[in-house]
């Protein structure tokens, strides 16, 4: 990479992974340029996110949310795109050296797959692309030679832990997980844990969908299906341990025994900068580890029992196919239902497992089949919550 200034797309740029890009943004001198900006309905903050980096488009995806907002704010140079044919636009224009996926869920999927059919590198921190159609996102990205970048702290980790040894040399990759807000909870006691407990996480700042995710630790079990195809592991290959301190992000064990691992402080903005700088390393906002003061670090096995979501990411990952669309539709929908007081904590998991056992499994799905089965999946969480 070039010191010449890099233009570069977020998607999703109102929620944390995009904030923190932004952060890093300011921080790069001129190396980073903001071309385009996309929000779904924070677009109070994507007009003041326009007034200060000047990007020449921004769009809003949520046609109704558009309609009805006063765009008076948005700076005269920028000018707005609707809908999801807007995020097609600008992920795949000629001026787009870098397409951030930093949006939630699965409907990060359309905007990342343009990207790549564009031949355009991604920072990808939407997990849910890969989850739901790992075979056919990696396909695509060798078929344009285009390069995804992880964001996500332990695929990030692994990624940089992997150039220091031969793939041939590998033994396994372990992903961290912080054990999240019930690591220490008894099953008797996660029985009655409320939706404010769940998000009140130990160690790092996301969004409440994501913040679910690691109380459940399903937030790990799509992280092993995404190691699968992102590094082209088989799940046995790939483990989880917890750590407490967020510390180390992930670890390579190699054939002869040396275990090499990641370290840094909780903070995205690290992942971010590398997946836009790589290959090079540069000065950045993110914080420092400092070793002179006295560390702790702690690691131990996970509970599958109390959280067995980590069970069923293994199987997916195993069984790959419509698997992954179905598992990830299914979860997004059922944190919604927590969210909202639907269901109790302890029902995310079985709602999951029981769409994912009852679903018509294809081993090779096409994208219009695995995007069909996603809205499947969520009509019939829809059932199992009120049947």
């Amino acid at each position: 990479m070039s010191e010449l200034s890099r233009s570069i797309a977020i998607l999703g740029s109102t929620g944390s992974i995009g904030r923190s890009t932004l952060e890093v943004v300011k921080e790069s001198r001129g190396l980073l340029q903001v071309f385009a900006l996309t929000a779904n309905t924070n677009l109070a903050l994507l007009c003041q996110q326009a007034a200060e980096f000047q990007p020449q488009w921004v769009v809003a995806t949520d046609p109704a949310q558009a309609e009805r907002f006063d765009w008076s704010a948005l700076p005269k140079g920028t000018k707005l795109l609707i809908g999801q044919e807007g995020v097609q636009q600008i992920a795949t224009a000629a001026e787009v050296d870098t397409v951030v996926a930093a949006v939630v869920g699965s409907v990060g999927l359309t905007g990342t797959w343009a990207a790549l059919e564009a031949g355009k590198a991604v920072a990808l921190a939407n997990k849910e692309t890969l989850v739901m159609a790992g075979p056919l996102v990696m396909k695509v990205a060798a078929k344009r030679q285009a390069k995804i970048l992880p964001v996500d702290s332990e695929h990030s980790a692994v990624f940089q832990a992997l150039a220091c040894g031969r793939r041939e040399d590998l033994r396994r990759i372990i992903l961290t997980a912080s054990g999240g807000p019930f690591r220490r909870h008894s099953a008797q006691q996660m029985q009655t844990v409320t939706v404010q407990d769940a998000l009140a996480h130990p160690t790092w700042q996301m969004g409440p969908k994501i913040t679910i995710d690691s109380a459940t630790m399903m937030n790990k079990a799509l992280e092993i299906i995404e190691a699968r195809w992102l590094f082209d592991l088989p799940p046995n290959q790939i483990d989880v341990v917890i750590h407490p301190q967020s510390i180390v992000h992930s670890l390579v064990e190699f054939k002869d025994g040396s275990v090499l691992a990641q370290l840094s402080p909780p903070d995205m903005k690290l992942p971010i900068q590398y997946a836009l700088t790589w290959p090079e390393r540069r000065e950045g906002p993110a914080k420092k580890l400092d070793l002179t003061k006295s560390l702790q670090l702690d690691f131990e096995p996970p509970d599958e029992d109390r959280f067995p979501a980590l069970r069923l990411g293994r199987e997916v990952a195993e069984a790959g196919g419509t698997a992954g669309a179905v598992l990830n539709a299914a979860n997004e929908a059922a944190v919604a239902a927590f969210l909202a007081g639907e269901i109790p904590f302890l029902k995310i998991v079985p709602a999951c497992q029981s769409v994912l056992a009852h679903h018509p499994f294809d081993l090779s799905p096409t994208l219009e089949e695995l995007l069909r089965l996603d809205i499947w999946a969520r009509q019939e969480i829809s059932r199992w919550i009120c049947p």
